[in-house]
């Protein structure tokens, strides 16, 4: 078949690419610059520069319009959030050229939502972390009286279109009220609501699943070891591991309401206090680490290219337990993170490993059923590409 892949710097992009061209499909990688991460991978068949869906979201689409018909492509596989979405709204565009195995606008965009998913998660019973909810810039002092510190400040959305296009929006955490303020006070209108949340010490976990039409047919659970930045962010060291019951049932009560159709992240801390995992949120595309429920024998990609075309799929559930897979560059930037910044500066939470610690765990570059995401001796370019463009960008 021919697949269409996009988002080619992105480390998912490059396991799609891997896996599905080991099987024999004809793999075009697409991304806002050439060549890249994916592309160079010798399992892609050909390259496509497209105009920046950030910038320019209309361009890109009919750009995508225009290549999929150009190189009868069969099944189209967005990777980000932001193709996710705009390919996932445009898909009646999209009907009778080629497959898109993902939810429609609905669905996609409420799982994109923050506070719909908080919302929803009250709704159905979901443990979530203590959150207060500011619906516009200028808050009251009364309004966020009673909070626990340290708190989580976090954005509605990661990525929120506005008039000067789609802009990002991140994760930032206060110890103190003051720090609050002076936080919220650099925030921009656009990007309200925010919810404030109490932070959630424990480790982070991920139940990665694919929905056929509804129907869970696959499902993977990983703990998060190393993230970058080190007080929480992406995951750069993990590792497979059963799916609790208490998380397996929340997922499947959040992605069964929402009708769900192929693949989808939803991510706990569990938290240390109780026990109990809360909802941190649902990433309703491809995630960073697929390469590891790769790895462990769930070939997601596979599986969703099968649901495109409308195979009835055997589900798959079983999987190799404490396979590890690393990001190396990313597993880098977090240490250097440690060594050349204070602990109050990343917010490291109480217990989190020293310097002389940290770097000792870092240096242990092989072990039993460890992996690296990029790395790979019969692929060895996306490597030497990544370090390239590491050292290109410092430069």
């Amino acid at each position: 078949m021919n697949v269409l892949v996009t988002d080619g710097d992105n480390r998912a992009a490059l396991a799609i690419t891997r896996s599905l061209g080991r099987k024999g499909h004809r793999i075009v990688v697409g991304e806002k610059t050439h060549p890249s991460l994916a592309s160079v991978s010798r399992y892609c068949s050909e390259g496509w520069m497209y105009p920046d869906p950030l910038k320019r979201p209309d361009d890109f689409l009919n750009d995508l319009l225009r290549t999929v018909n150009e190189k009868r492509i069969d099944v189209l596989l967005p990777v980000t959030e932001i193709t996710t979405g705009l390919a996932t709204e445009n898909a009646g565009r999209l009907d009778g050229s080629c497959r898109l195995p993902f939810p429609r606008g609905d669905a996609f965009r409420t799982a994109s939502n923050k506070l719909e998913i908080l919302r929803l998660a009250e709704h159905l019973g979901v443990p979530v972390p203590a959150t207060c909810v500011l619906h516009e810039k200028g808050v009251d002092a009364g309004n966020i009286a009673g909070l626990s510190y340290p708190v989580v400040v976090k954005p509605h959305r990661s990525r929120i279109l506005t008039v000067n296009g789609w802009q990002a929006a991140g994760v930032s955490y206060a110890r103190d009220p003051e720090e609050l303020f002076d936080l919220l006070g650099k925030k921009g209108s656009w990007e309200y609501p925010i919810l404030l949340q109490e932070r959630i010490t424990g480790p982070g976990i991920g139940v990665f699943a694919c929905y056929q039409n509804g129907e869970l047919v696959s499902l993977f659970g990983h703990r998060r070891i190393r993230e970058k930045p080190p007080s929480g962010g992406v995951s750069v060291l993990r590792e497979s591991v059963p799916v609790s019951p208490q998380a397996r049932t929340y997922t499947v009560k959040l992605l069964d309401h929402l009708k769900w159709n192929g693949v989808a992240m939803v991510e706990f801390k569990m938290d240390d206090r109780d026990g109990v995992p809360k909802l941190m949120e649902i990433n309703g595309r491809f995630w960073g680490s697929l390469q590891l429920a790769i790895d462990a024998g769930v070939d997601f990609p596979e599986i969703l290219l099968r649901i495109a075309k409308g195979e009835t799929i055997e589900p798959v559930f079983s999987f190799k337990e404490g396979v590890k897979s690393r990001w190396l560059w990313g597993d880098t930037d977090s240490l250097l993170m440690l060594l050349f910044k204070n602990r109050t500066s990343l917010h490291l939470p109480e217990g989190y490993p020293g310097r002389i610690r940290a770097t000792a765990d870092f240096l242990r570059f092989f072990g039993k059923d460890l992996h690296y995401e990029v790395e790979s001796l019969g692929d060895l370019r996306p490597a030497l590409h990544e370090t390239f463009q590491r050292f290109r960008r410092t430069l």
